[in-house]
């Protein structure tokens, strides 16, 4: 008995498909516009989940059973930001955790290859000699690294390039096992070749090479950190055991980096550890993204919204139009169930048609997030279409079925038979219910697309204002460009005289007002060096490790950047490995461990002394507080060295000018390349773009996404709009024509016609500021100095919504003063 209902039932939903299919085929015209605005707004959720899938969940293509892969991040008592770990701290972390399965240690760093006669950049890793092992990452040919190639001082010149590399620049060599490549001037055996779709622990490049810890001297500056508890340079991951979660591991951790505390005060004195999620990630493009992302996925579910809504007001037009069917149907003993049934079928094939088109959409659209990086060589930013985006692809449709096809199978099927048998003009009830229902879709239409419309306004006046901010230090009349020597051979003491031979012409340059040489240039994906200090005079809490981040600098840092100088001096050529150490500390520096900056007063810092890594250093200067890596980034104690008192072979170089940057940037170039033409040739661009391509990257691909869902959005409203104003007219064409058969004027009757859209819009446009209000507050995250309920913002999205609904109003209106008033009549 069981199976056979099972089958009678599957027999009634294969015959009402077969109908359903037929009665959607009869109608093309309500089908095609229907299954097109579900198709934008399913693909609009579906891709938006591919990327949040590849990007925030499975970041890293053939890496095995990423839900157990966590983030081992270090913290400080004093700061939220998560920062790097040391290599022993790793170390010991690897010995006394039992809950995780292996701690995976990994740094990305560029450097240039020399193929041929000519020099190319590639982004690589230095990693623990487990890192392919415990990723689940089998090389395609040779072998990872070896548990003694992680140790030692440059010991191990051994590399594993990827796939791409290998076919790419190697041709796909079958040999290449065993042959060499100059890495950062060293020569570097192949040991093995990465499988395809790996790319590395790395969201936003594509990694190609890796090699291990042991040669971290040779690509990571600073010296050499094995041994060096206070270096933190490890960004580290590590996976769970089975069965144990990230709360479990945390405490286990916790315990242990509080028995390092205790061990080495000098150095992990109010610092701990933390495991995060992947999609936490704050050492990749992730946590970059993930604010963008998780506002982009909440914009698109409105879009969706906004197409069902659209549809909805499609299915109860042709719900009137088919109330002689409804009826005949009912009269043949058609039960309202059987209808309702029939109506959420024919919804669901328009709903499932509309998921496989979106996905397909989804599928082209997986990488489209490149697009918005165009700025930044090498982008790697993958949507997955895998199994659980599918399965959510298929929840989608099934929700939206019931959002745009329930309410008007509902309505459609109330049919007052005996009404409707006596008059069929009137044989539906509840006609003015479904104006109201209509109306009512699109108000919720215009208040989600005006609440888009806000969010992106915010956001790109956001824009402007970090485009016009001021860091503190003066960037549209200043050139950079970074130099890798290293890649071309040069050594410390080669690379000292081509940065004074090279600085020496470049000032000689016409247009050129000063240079000088850092190691690391502000807003750049690069860190700055970080020690723990011991401040002469300062009394540190028990629990207080101080601590700065600092920067290597040369002669004229200060003039060129433009950066006041608060007290004392710049560096000069002087300050040289000969001379005693000494410093310039920034004024957040200065005030908290000197209590102030007055000359004479017992506060002020000048000729003081402060101890990094064993070594004491004299103030010389007090610097401005300026911004070093974002605008967002709050104020933290900062000092400068001078870079011949801490030399880095590898040093960015600004030069201020006088004249015409397009002019300069070329000067600039041809003689970086006349002094030594080995040198690969570097990029030359103003120091407001090399920033913008970092500070703003976020903003602009939340503005353009926003833009790109919103626009969307907006013209599923207008189309909304303009089916109800359409319908109106036509509903109203007796009255319309008796009004003109009575005297009235063309604009009296397009007035009249147009005032029931603008008063919905004006409605739609009041509840969606009033959400709006509420709402925008979850994008303050990526605002900058933009108040989220800005009045300017909200008046300039009245004025768009006024616009697009007086262009979608108009022509069904207009429309409607053309009518001929004896014909309307007459029939």
């Amino acid at each position: 008995m069981g199976q056979r209902s099972i089958l009678k039932l599957l027999d009634s939903l294969l015959r009402d498909g077969r109908q359903a299919v037929r009665m959607l085929a009869r109608s093309p015209g309500f089908a095609l516009p229907a299954i097109l605005c579900l198709t934008l707004g399913i693909g609009a959720n579906v891709a938006v989940l591919s990327w949040i899938e590849g990007l925030l969940l499975r970041p890293f293509p053939a890496v095995a059973d990423q839900d157990r892969l966590v983030v081992v991040a270090g913290t400080t008592r004093d700061s939220p930001k998560p920062d790097d770990i040391s290599w022993p701290d790793l170390m010991d972390l690897r010995r006394s955790c039992t809950l995780l399965d292996s701690f995976i240690a990994d740094k990305i760093m560029g450097t240039t290859l020399s193929m041929g006669d000519r020099a190319e950049r590639a982004a690589g890793s230095v990693v623990s000699a487990n890192y392919f092992a415990a990723l689940g990452v089998r090389p395609v040919l040779g072998r990872g690294f070896e548990a003694a190639e992680e140790s030692g001082r440059n010991g191990h010149p051994v590399t594993v390039i990827s796939y791409w590399m290998w076919k790419e620049r190697f041709r796909g060599d079958p040999a290449i096992v065993g042959k060499t490549q100059r890495l950062n001037g060293v020569q570097h055996t192949i040991v093995g070749v990465a499988p395809e779709g790996f790319y590395g622990t790395f969201v936003g490049y594509p990694i190609q090479f890796w090699v291990p810890t042991s040669m971290q001297e040779t690509f990571e500056p600073g010296g050499y950190k094995l041994e060096d508890r206070g270096a933190r340079w490890i960004e580290g991951y590590a996976r769970l055991k089975p069965g144990v979660d990230v709360a479990q591991a945390q405490a286990e951790i916790s315990a242990v980096a509080k028995r390092l505390e205790s061990a080495y005060p000098a150095t992990d004195r109010g610092r701990g550890i933390q495991l995060l999620p992947l999609w936490k990630d704050p050492f990749t493009k992730t946590g970059e993204l993930l604010p963008t992302l998780q506002i982009t996925f909440a914009v698109v579910t409105l879009v969706l919204l906004i197409a069902c809504a659209n549809v909805s007001g499609l299915l109860l037009v042709r719900a009137l139009a088919r109330r002689h069917e409804m009826t005949v149907r009912m009269a043949l003993g058609s039960g309202r169930g059987r209808l309702v049934k029939q109506l959420l079928l024919e919804g669901l094939i328009l709903s499932t048609l509309s998921a496989a088109g979106g996905s397909a959409l989804a599928y082209a659209c997986r990488n489209a997030l490149v697009v918005f990086f165009q700025s930044q060589a090498a982008v790697n930013l993958r949507g997955e279409m895998d199994g659980r985006v599918l399965a959510c692809s298929a929840g989608v449709c099934l929700l939206s079925t019931l959002l745009f096809a329930l309410i008007p199978a509902v309505q459609a099927s109330k049919v007052d038979l005996a009404t409707a048998l006596k008059a069929e003009s009137v044989g539906v009830v509840g006609g003015h219910g479904r104006s109201r229902l209509r109306s009512g879709l699109v108000l919720v239409q215009v208040s989600l697309s005006f609440i888009l419309l806000v969010g992106a306004g915010l956001i790109l006046q956001s824009l402007k204002r970090l485009g016009a901010a001021d860091p503190g230090f003066s960037t549209r009349e200043v050139l950079t460009t970074g130099l890798d020597l290293v890649s071309a051979g040069y050594d410390a003491p080669r690379a000292k005289l081509y940065q004074d031979g090279l600085i020496e012409r470049i000032r000689a340059l016409g247009g050129v007002e000063s240079a000088a040489w850092m190691r690391v240039r502000p807003f750049t994906y690069l860190p700055y060096s970080w020690a723990p200090i011991v401040v002469e005079g300062y009394a540190a809490a028990p629990d207080e490790q101080p601590s700065a981040e600092y920067d290597e600098v040369g002669p004229d840092y200060f003039r060129t950047m433009k950066i006041p100088l608060l007290a004392g001096r710049e560096f000069i050529r002087a300050d040289d490995d000969t001379a005693p150490l000494v410093a310039v500390v920034n004024e957040k520096m200065a005030a908290q461990y000197w209590g102030g900056r007055r000359g004479g007063s017992s506060g002020d810092p000048i000729g003081k002394r402060f101890q990094v890594k064993g070594r004491w250093m004299r103030v010389v200067g007090v610097a401005k507080l300026v911004k070093y890596q974002s605008f967002l980034e709050t104020p933290a104690p900062f000092f400068y060295v001078p870079l011949r008192q801490r030399f880095s072979v590898r040093a960015g170089l600004m030069v201020r000018i006088s004249l015409d940057p397009a002019t300069m940037t070329a000067a600039l170039a041809r003689e970086i390349r006349a002094f030594d033409a080995n040198v690969a040739a570097p990029e030359v661009i103003t120091l407001r773009e090399h920033m913008n391509r970092s500070a703003l990257a976020s903003q602009q691909t939340a503005v353009t996404l926003l833009s790109v869902f919103g626009g969307l959005a907006l013209l599923l409203a207008a189309i909304g709009l303009y089916g109800v104003m359409s319908y109106a007219v036509s509903q109203s064409a007796r009255e319309l024509g008796l009004r003109m058969a009575l005297g009235a004027r063309g604009f009296n009757l397009l007035r009249l016609a147009m005032s029931h859209g603008l008063a919905l819009t004006a409605a739609g446009v009041v509840l969606g500021a009033a959400a709006a209000l509420g709402l925008t507050r979850f994008i303050g995250k990526l605002l900058y100095q933009v108040d989220p309920r800005d009045p300017a913002v909200f008046a300039s999205a009245v004025i768009v919504m006024a616009i697009v609904a007086s262009a979608a109003c108009f022509l069904p209106a207009w429309r409607a003063t053309q009518v001929d008033p004896v014909r309307v009549l007459r029939d």
